[in-house]
């Protein structure tokens, strides 16, 4: 194997636009803001909403002609 062929390898700080920090590593050397982390994002935090299927099932047999067939 080649030698001297991996990048070396900076502890580095992130900072989130809610002011979150954490340490990570990174090939990077400076240090990375970033808009959404784990502590703001709505998926990690629960305050994702839940998306409507109300009608949806419905739309998709009109479309496409589904109808129940009546005995």
């Amino acid at each position: 194997m080649k030698t001297n062929t991996h990048p070396e390898i900076h502890e580095i700080n992130v900072t989130c636009a809610c002011g979150a920090t954490f340490k990570t590593k990174s090939t990077k050397k400076e240090d990375i803001e970033v808009e959404v982390c784990s502590e703001c994002h709505p998926f990690y935090t629960g305050k994702q909403g839940k998306t409507s299927t109300a009608g949806k099932i419905e739309k998709f047999n009109r479309k496409y002609n589904l109808n129940k067939k009546e005995n």
